[in-house]
């Protein structure tokens, strides 16, 4: 499966899965939160599994940027509370290194 298309998936999964989680612990929400934390979790994990990639630690390496991103954007729209321009440029920088990571000539 292409990175374009996993790593946002995974990180909707592995995003939905913490706040469950998040929402159990901090929030005081229902045991019954844990369920679908599970669930979210191990689909992030066979999403991120299915990015074309020898080594999983590269896979793992690049997601990170698109992790940061999509979490920033979680804060915003889920959370309300919008990203300060420190934020913006973090998540850029990050960006920037998934995009070294995922772009750069290899040999086999």
């Amino acid at each position: 499966m292409p990175a374009a298309i996993a790593y946002p998936l995974a990180a909707l999964a592995e995003i939905a899965g913490c706040f469950a989680i998040w929402a159990w612990w901090r929030l005081g929400a229902s045991g019954l939160w844990l369920a679908p934390a599970i669930v979210f979790l191990m689909v992030f994990g066979w999403l991120l599994a299915q990015v074309e990639t020898v080594v999983a630690g590269r896979a793992f390496a690049a997601y990170g940027g698109v992790y940061i991103a999509s979490s920033v954007l979680w804060m915003w729209f889920a959370e309300g509370h919008r990203p300060d321009r420190w934020d913006a440029i973090g998540t850029a920088v990050c960006l920037l290194g998934t995009a070294i990571i995922l772009a750069a000539p290899r040999s086999a």
